[in-house]
């Protein structure tokens, strides 16, 4: 016995700026380390010892409450701490800390005897009285064995998966990906999926008790996680005057975790009875289910427990309550404990039963025919779980079988293991960091995520964007637009006030050297304050560039994607500039061939001539306009409800809004009826100017013969809050479902809002990430394939690596050549043309020892199979009068 404490651990205990754990608390709790105090903490207590000046009264250190060992050591060491860092530390003597730090570590130290009588001044017992060690004592056990049961379910769950050929698939939907997330959950499901990672599901359909998995102990990680922060606080901070309060924020806590335990002790007592219903050897099935029913805790024992907890919290004791807790937690572990003992031998059962021969009371056992299919067709583990199933087999072959009938090493083994998952035992902890090892270093968990709401492109997808990106710079070239690039973020107040209600979506960044910054939303505003900047009166410009926005991800709609804008800033002929960005937005469109699209096109000026005839107040007018804009994703009777219940809009002020806002046609017909003689928009100044600019801009159109591409809508509102004028937006009418893909319109106030003098500006911007997603469903609907690279040709050298220096020197001779070029050394031909065939190479240079040593090489055309031999001198200008240059 005095070797074995020589071995413990030693915990020290008072030091300056150290802090006491949950863990070091529970290892002192169950023995399996010795405390010493800090000298400098001892240093800081009086030394008047036993014989001090004030009057002392006698004692027990020891509550009468403390219902086993374990939690009374536990309370004597967070005691022991709360009395080495007590603020007026010198009122304390030396002795009581060492009695208590002697206790701990003496080997005689029992449940039975210890009244633990001591004679203690007044402000000592005032210390002890108000610490609530206790308490805390008893919340640090629960802290730790509940973080290492938040590990242990999840692995034990992942067993049980296997065990009934459960459908894992369940865990893949628990992050939508929306950027609605149950975090906990999330997490539970992704280490659950790298436990079973290679696991051969049959796929037997969904359990509940198998899809609640993630939910159930993502609960129990949460509330144990809001205990740990509340113990490592309470363990380290000083004694307070008084207790007041802290039973309650206590009680509050750990009730979360009661209920925690009772859900996740009824989910792990469904597994259990699914995988004794699996068991695949009825000798064993019937010795695990007799077993079952005389030593695991029923569901009774368990609601029993939930209740006794409750009933303790009603009644504010909350010593008692604590160590109700840990005793239903240690219902809860015994559950679990049986949940692992019976997945393990319903996949290994069999294999160990016909390992002992599988004699039952001096008899042979028939093991059925099933039987003997299910142990041929052996479940494949996962690559986490066969690991964990290992660690068992090699625990029931530390202890053995022993002698006697199957069922007897059976109830031996279920002893054992019993013992090896209890949170009490040494080995446990190892059992803990392993599992944690499983789940932090597997394979799949190492890769590297995405954010979400960003994406990467592969080669195929690359092609199609270059692409698109060739077509659009050239048409905005066409128009006079030079180059703009501007920084990824902004400062913060050149963005906000710009963008309405959507300016909650802007991403901000970290404080960096006194510049509160973001990043930018759009290219508009970073042009205008560019213009304003520099002083610029008259600018077209064109960008292509990454923007951001703290949006919810979801399918075709990223938090960062590219915008392809071209804006016309200055003093221009009237609707000029207007019409020519429309022009560019169908030249666009068309260019890129994405099929049939539409350009709804309104006026701000006439909706806020609409909205000031329907009794809109003008500082609502904003607020309206982005509530109508949803009318392309919502109907009426929604936006009307937003009007109303959230906006305070008048129902009849609603209702007079959607009589106009349903007018939509070609913009002609549209026109002709709203300049109609009586018609109230005539009447108003605003809407009566906007009209008139649509006339000359439709006229425009229909001359450029682009205005049937064009729809009047008076439902398009565009929320945001620079826009002065035109505004429009281009949408796609094809099968691919992707909603608007370009909008813009005229913003005459922006750039004045810089400091400057104003500067009119009309721009449209090009969703393309939306056109490249139409381009890429095309591009499958037709059947189409895109090299993955340009290459013209293909060197290949037949040989070993002792062949790089000659490859070296003739494909530069091809590069010099400004061809497209790439090599391949190889002894085998195949490798050589499946290089070619993969990367749809036109040509391919073949060199052999052969033919070099005639100064030959091997033309090859790869679409007809034909090749010649020609000159290696001349290969390079033979290579390009084949391809034609």
């Amino acid at each position: 016995m005095a070797a074995y404490r020589d071995e413990l651990k030693m915990i020290i205990i008072g030091g300056k700026g150290s802090a006491l754990t949950s863990t070091s608390v529970y290892t002192i709790a169950t023995g399996h380390a010795l405390v010493r105090i800090d000298s400098s903490a001892l240093d800081r207590l009086t030394n008047q010892n036993r014989n001090p000046q004030k009057p002392l009264q006698s004692i027990s250190l020891i509550p009468n409450k403390a219902s086993n060992l374990i939690e009374t050591r536990a309370y004597l060491t967070v005691l022991l701490n709360k009395l080495l860092h007590y603020t007026n530390s010198s009122n304390v003597r030396t002795f009581l800390p060492n009695l208590i730090a002697e206790t701990l570590n003496s080997n005689k130290f029992g449940s039975e005897a210890q009244g633990l009588d001591v004679e203690v001044t007044e402000e000592e017992r005032l210390v002890i009285e108000v610490s609530n060690a206790e308490l805390y004592g008893v919340c640090a056990i629960l802290d730790h064995e509940g973080m290492g049961l938040g590990v242990v379910d999840d692995a034990v769950a992942a067993l049980s998966c296997e065990a009934v050929k459960a459908d894992a698939r369940s865990f893949d939907g628990v992050d939508s990906g929306d950027g609605f997330v149950d975090k906990e959950a999330a997490t539970v499901a992704s280490d659950m999926k790298v436990l079973l990672v290679g696991y051969d599901s049959n796929k037997r359909g969904e359990s509940e008790a198998v899809s609640e998995i993630p939910k159930v102990n993502g609960r129990l990680r949460e509330v144990v996680k809001a205990l740990h922060t509340m113990v490592r606080v309470e363990l380290n901070s000083g004694v307070k005057g008084s207790s007041g309060g802290s039973g309650k924020a206590v009680g509050t806590t750990v009730s979360g975790l009661a209920v925690a335990l009772l859900f996740l002790g009824k989910s792990s007592l469904c597994r259990v009875k699914m995988n004794l219903d699996v068991t695949g050897n009825e000798v064993l099935r019937s010795g695990l289910v007799s077993l079952y029913e005389k030593k695991c805790p029923s569901r009774d024992d368990l609601m029993n427990g939930y209740k006794a907890v409750t009933d303790l919290l009603v009644e504010e004791d909350y010593v008692m309550f604590g160590y109700g807790v840990y005793g239903l937690l240690g219902i809860v572990w015994k559950i679990v404990a049986w949940e692992e003992i019976t997945a393990f031998f319903a996949l290994e059962g069999v294999e160990l039963m016909s390992g002992i021969g599988g004699q039952v009371n001096g008899g042979e056992a028939k093991v059925d025919k099933k039987s003997e299919k299910k142990k041929k067709k052996k479940t494949v583990l996962g690559k986490g779980t066969s690991v964990i199933v290992q660690l068992i087999k090699d625990r029931l072959q530390i202890v053995g079988g022993g002698s006697g009938d199957s069922l007897d090493i059976l109830e031996k083994w279920v002893e054992n293991l019993l013992s090896f998952f209890s949170p009490k035992q040494p080995e446990f902890d190892e059992f803990v960091q392993k599992v944690k090892e499983i789940v932090e270093r597997n394979e799949s968990r190492r890769l590297p995520k995405l954010p979400k709401g960003t994406r990467d492109f592969a080669n195929e997808q690359m092609v199609i964007r270059e692409r698109a990106f060739s077509i659009i710079a050239d048409v905005f070239k066409r128009h006079g637009a030079t180059s703009l690039d501007t920084p990824a973020f902004e400062l913060r107040e050149t963005l906000m006030g710009k963008y309405g209600e959507d300016s909650k979506l802007i991403y901000d960044l970290a404080d960096q050297g006194g510049e509160l910054c973001s990043l930018r939303y759009d290219l508009t505003v970073p042009f205008a304050r560019y213009v304003a900047m520099n002083g610029i009166t008259s600018f077209k410009r064109y960008q292509i560039a990454k923007v951001y926005r703290r949006d919810n991800p979801s399918k075709g709609r990223y938090r960062e994607f590219y915008q392809c804008d071209f804006d016309i800033a200055g003093q221009y002929e009237e609707m000029g500039p207007d019409f020519e960005i429309v022009k560019v937005l169908t030249e666009l469109l068309d260019e890129l061939d994405i099929g049939d699209y539409e350009v709804k096109l309104n006026h701000r000026k006439l909706l806020d001539g609409m909205l000031e005839i329907c009794g809109v107040p003008p500082e609502k007018f904003g607020t309206i306009c982005s509530s109508i804009d949803k009318l392309d994703k919502q109907s009426f009777e929604q936006v009307k409800k937003e009007m109303v219940e959230e906006k305070g809009l008048a129902v009849e002020t609603a209702d007079r809004i959607g009589t106009f806002v349903k007018e939509k046609d070609s913009p002609k017909e549209l026109l002709s009826k709203l300049k109609q003689e009586g018609s109230e928009f005539l009447q108003n100044a605003s809407s009566s100017r906007a009209l008139d600019e649509l006339e000359i801009l439709f006229d425009a159109l229909e001359r450029s013969k682009c205005i049937d591409k064009v729809v009047f809508d008076l439902s398009l509102a565009r929320g945001l809050d620079y826009y002065t004028g035109v505004i429009f937006e281009a949408v796609f009418k094809g099968t691919t479902q992707v909603g608007s893909i370009a909008a813009g319109g005229r913003y005459d106030n922006l750039i004045g809002m810089f400091g400057s003098k104003p500067v009119p500006a009309v721009g449209v911007s090009l969703g393309i990430e939306r056109v490249f997603a139409i381009m890429e469903q095309l591009q499958k609907d037709r059947n189409e394939t895109t090299r993955p690279t340009e290459t013209q040709v293909l060197l290949g050298i037949m040989g070993n690596k002792s062949k790089i220096p000659l490859a070296a020197e003739l494909t530069s001779k091809l590069w010099s050549a400004k061809l497209k070029a790439e090599f391949v050394v190889s002894t085998r031909f195949d490798k050589i043309i499946s290089r070619a065939n993969d990367s749809k190479i036109p040509w391919m240079v073949l060199v052999r020892d052969r033919e070099l040593e005639t100064g030959k090489v091997k033309i090859r055309n790869l679409e007809t199979k034909i090749e010649e031999e020609v000159p290696l001198s001349a290969f390079v200008d033979e290579v390009k009068n084949r391809l034609n240059l």
